[in-house]
């Protein structure tokens, strides 16, 4: 059974960068990893995904060009690199986990994902 651990949610200014990252126990090489976000009152959208083993990457539009998802194999660990930040990016952000295979494109959609961390909250103020 994979865990999650996420790191590195704070407070920041509009135009400030975050970097978050998730700790992975257990065998992942064959899983696509998802960052996803959800506001108070809000449905839960995804973010960023990341195949471990190819690192093919899939993004929300609404961070294109802001965010970057990439993966250290050596550590186990996916990071959410956060640039440019606006107020709306306040959440909580989660990281989570499926099988998807030897390759493939990842999901950005909640319904294929399994595993989930605990979260970590950012706020970005004006």
């Amino acid at each position: 059974q994979v865990q999650l651990v996420e790191s590195g949610g704070g407070s920041v200014q509009t135009g400030g960068s975050l970097r978050l990252s998730c700790a992975a126990s257990g065998y992942i090489s064959n899983r696509c990893m998802g960052w996803f976000r959800q506001a108070p009152g809000e449905e839960r959208e995804g973010v960023a995904s990341i195949h471990v083993r190819t690192s093919t990457t899939t993004y929300a539009d609404s961070v294109k060009g802001r965010f970057t998802i990439s993966r250290d194999n050596a550590d186990n660990t996916v990071h959410l690199q956060m640039n440019s930040l606006k107020p709306e990016d306040t959440a909580m952000y989660y990281c989570a986990t499926y099988v998807r295979g030897w390759a493939g494109v990842c999901s950005i959609n909640r319904a294929a994902y399994n595993t989930w961390g605990q979260g970590t909250q950012v706020t970005v103020s004006a």
